[in-house]
């Protein structure tokens, strides 16, 4: 099995997504604005995963030359 870091950070910013879109929905069904509040902060939130996970991902690069995610255990100690 091919665990590439980038597509699992790729996965995680589109279960983000798809949570910001359900709380806009219901948001929408209630006649609440807080669901586009919540959508913010999840975009804020979002941003701040994609910072710390490409600086992780280039460190980790640059130490062993792959984005595999089973040679992220040798980074441990």
């Amino acid at each position: 099995m091919r665990r590439n870091l980038i597509f699992i950070l790729m996965s995680i910013e589109i279960m983000l997504n798809g949570t910001g879109v359900a709380f806009v929905a219901a948001g929408s069904r209630w006649g609440q604005p807080d669901g586009q509040i919540m959508f913010l902060f999840i975009l804020a939130m979002a941003a701040a995963e994609v910072s710390v996970g490409l600086a992780l991902v280039l460190r980790l690069y640059h130490l062993h030359h792959n984005l595999d995610a089973d040679a992220a255990n040798e980074m441990r100690g």
